[in-house]
């Protein structure tokens, strides 16, 4: 009897709590998406997660970069994955940014080391939202472990990329999408997931609480037009556990936290 009543309390718990936040690619509006500039004005603010884009250099070294061709934010062309991690060094990655020319593309040991060293004098921690864009599972995990940030962590990623990482890490916590109802039971079964990245639009009441009930997490993602504050509001009352924006100031006001 006493172990139902403490896994009803623990389900009451996840639902009660404010909703975190993740700092969607880092972002605070004050540098530009991806660098160490913008994790670490997102480290300021207390963020529970920096949700970062790691993708592989044609060396094999780990990166962290959003889209797969260096166009749109750096001062580069053409796919990542063509380059060598020295070649990506030279780049600026804050093209359009007046100020931050001299930022570059880090490479995920660089992005670890700074979370590591911030956790390290600070009782309240960050963690990664880590976005498997382009990357194999054993090299992830282990930079992930050097740096004792590998467990508490969250793992988004394709169906298939999470299995394999589950083979390589058992202990990771997966965060599969869902776009609709319909879809949780089976991927409850294949994935046992940590928590689903939900899409917020067709969430209810209803949903929310029947994830709870499998003692799993309700995060998503309020971004371009849907992060505004009144989505922030539902997002609570729905007993939602993490809110990814690319405004945290804005949603920590909201929530009064």
């Amino acid at each position: 009897m006493k172990k139902y009543l403490l896994f009803f309390l623990c389900v009451s718990l996840i639902s009660l709590a404010q909703p975190r936040i993740s700092a969607h690619r880092g972002n605070t509006g004050r540098a530009p998406e991806n660098t160490l500039a913008t994790y670490k004005n997102a480290l300021k603010l207390r963020v529970n997660f920096i949700e970062i884009d790691v993708r592989t250099s044609a060396d094999g070294k780990l990166i962290i970069l959003h889209d797969g061709t260096l166009n749109r934010t750096t001062t580069g062309e053409g796919p990542v994955k063509n380059q060598v991690f020295s070649e990506l060094k030279k780049l600026s990655a804050g093209k359009g940014h007046a100020g931050f020319e001299k930022e570059k593309i880090p490479s995920l040991e660089e992005v670890c080391q700074l979370i590591s060293h911030w956790n390290k004098w600070r009782s309240k921690k960050t963690f990664i939202y880590v976005d498997c864009k382009e990357v194999a599972p054993k090299p992830l995990v282990e930079i992930l472990q050097n740096y004792d940030l590998a467990n508490e962590s969250c793992f988004y990623g394709n169906d298939p990329f999470l299995l394999s990482l589950k083979k390589e890490f058992p202990q990771a916590r997966l965060m599969p999408s869902l776009r609709k109802k319909e879809e949780i039971t089976a991927k409850i079964a294949a994935l046992h997931p940590y928590a689903f990245d939900a899409n917020f639009l067709s969430l209810t009441g209803e949903m929310v609480k029947e994830i709870h009930a499998a003692d799993i997490r309700v995060f998503t993602d309020l971004l371009g037009p849907l992060d505004i504050v009144t989505n922030y509001k539902k997002a609570a009352e729905l007993g939602l556990d993490l809110i990814q924006t690319d405004k945290p100031a804005l949603v920590l006001k909201t929530l009064n936290r």
